[in-house]
């Protein structure tokens, strides 16, 4: 991330992803996987809102995003190309709006967010739309009592990730079998210095309610790092 101005800051986001696909076949277990780096997103964040206070501070800020096809979207395997959500990439330039909402105090945080996605389409193929309500609080795990300087601090973690994906269209066609509602409860971890952050998540399922037969998470495990310019 680089700060423009105190108020509006940048964001270029390139993921890794290691996606795999377990079916039955005929009566045989059949897995499918594929690995890489996936579509760089650049975003743009202004805090349009912000009171502080001793001791804490509460911001409101919007923001878009734009994503780049940067990844591989023709990946194939043994049994030839792989379906879209296996492939790194999509193929498509999507874009998305929302706003977070955050209060920080010494001890912990908590943040409110909304967003909305709107997907490109690519070789006849276009990912459902994404809308989704994130809520998530921290607490310092360490240092237990803050000295004097900057030091560095681990944070741990709760969130719930509501999303809803509309259905994806192939040739302009709604696919039955795809997109729903998914609930995630996800415990994070987080260490935080003055020049970077790693962080850890993993979003497990505890409601899934999808169309005709769209796969099933079992759970999605994430690891960031980010630079502070």
């Amino acid at each position: 991330g680089y700060g423009v101005s105190r108020d509006f800051a940048v964001f270029a986001v390139l993921p890794y992803a290691d996606k795999r696909l377990s079916v039955n076949v005929g009566g045989a277990d059949v897995t499918r996987s594929q690995a890489g780096f996936g579509d760089a997103t650049f975003m743009g964040r202004y805090t349009a809102f912000e009171a502080n206070a001793t001791g804490h501070t509460f911001r409101i800020a919007p923001f878009l995003a734009v994503t780049a096809p940067t990844g591989d979207d023709r990946a194939s395997d043994r049994l030839g190309r792989l379906p879209p959500m296996l492939q790194p990439g999509s193929g498509s330039w999507d874009w998305q709006g929302g706003a977070v909402a955050s209060f920080q105090s010494l001890d912990w945080g908590g943040d409110v967010q909304i967003a909305y996605q709107r997907n490109g389409e690519a070789s006849g193929f276009r990912a459902g739309a994404v809308s989704r309500l994130d809520l998530s609080v921290q607490r310092r795990l360490w240092p237990g009592m803050l000295g004097e300087g900057v030091p560095s601090f681990l944070y741990g973690g709760l969130e719930a990730n509501l999303i809803h994906v509309a259905k994806d269209q192939v040739n302009g066609t709604d696919d039955p079998n795809s997109g729903g509602t998914t609930l995630f409860l996800t415990p994070t971890v987080q260490y935080v210095t003055r020049k970077w952050v790693l962080e850890a998540g993993i979003q497990i399922p505890v409601s899934q309610r999808l169309n005709g037969s769209a796969l099933r998470n079992d759970y999605i495990l994430t690891t960031g790092f980010r630079l502070n310019f």
